[in-house]
């Protein structure tokens, strides 16, 4: 079993990911700034931020894997960048395995098209963020070879407003954004969680990105 923990677990992919990873007998963190008014049994919850330097080396000292599912949005928006890089460059000093949740903006639509944050429907009002969290993939992929991570994009979608049902199942992809026969492009929280705690337990993706949907 690994000491896993999330900064940001108490939203919406990072309580998904809390509860499979403790549902599977991991040993499990959530780290967020505020507590939740709700708890998983066998989860234990700290509050504390990604840009904490002392959070953060308290979180290594006690994980096998640390895994960031921070939005840049709201006050938090130009900030989760340089959180990520500080992280890693403290995991890799510390010998501790980084993912990184994005989201879907920065994957391809076909096979060298173009990413689906240039493309002409892309929300404007969620372009910023698409493009911080790329950059944050640009720095891990820079980063010294002894960082071991891995980058999950999820489809386009996937969130509290479209949670669905768990199948059990789900498809991996690379840099270009999975959709079924109808053109969608989804999964649901719980199967999502499945993905990275599977990633967790038998790594696939080491210094890589991926994607999984339906």
């Amino acid at each position: 079993m690994a000491g896993i923990s999330v900064f940001g677990g108490t939203g919406y992919a990072g309580g998904h990911i809390v509860a499979e990873a403790a549902r599977r007998g991991h040993t499990v963190t959530s780290i967020s700034r505020r507590q939740p008014d709700q708890r998983i049994d066998g989860v234990q919850y700290a509050e504390g931020s990604l840009l904490d330097a002392d959070t953060r080396a308290k979180v290594l000292a006690d994980a096998d894997v640390v895994v960031v599912t921070v939005a840049p949005r709201g006050d938090m928006a130009g900030s989760v960048q340089p959180g990520i890089a500080a992280l890693a460059a403290d995991a890799e000093r510390a010998g501790v395995r980084v993912g990184v949740i994005g989201g879907a903006g920065a994957l391809q639509v076909a096979e060298g098209g173009p990413r689906l944050f240039d493309t002409p429907d892309f929300p404007a009002e969620y372009r910023p963020e698409s493009l911080e969290m790329a950059a944050a993939l640009d720095d891990l992929r820079a980063a010294p070879e002894s960082l071991d991570w891995f980058y999950l994009c999820p489809p386009a979608g996937f969130g509290g407003f479209a949670p669905g049902e768990a199948r059990g199942t789900y498809r991996v992809g690379g840099d270009v954004l999975l959709t079924d026969d109808e053109g969608n492009s989804f999964i649901g929280g719980a199967d999502f969680a499945t993905a990275v705690v599977d990633e967790i337990e038998q790594p696939a993706h080491q210094r890589a990105r991926f994607t999984v949907a339906y």
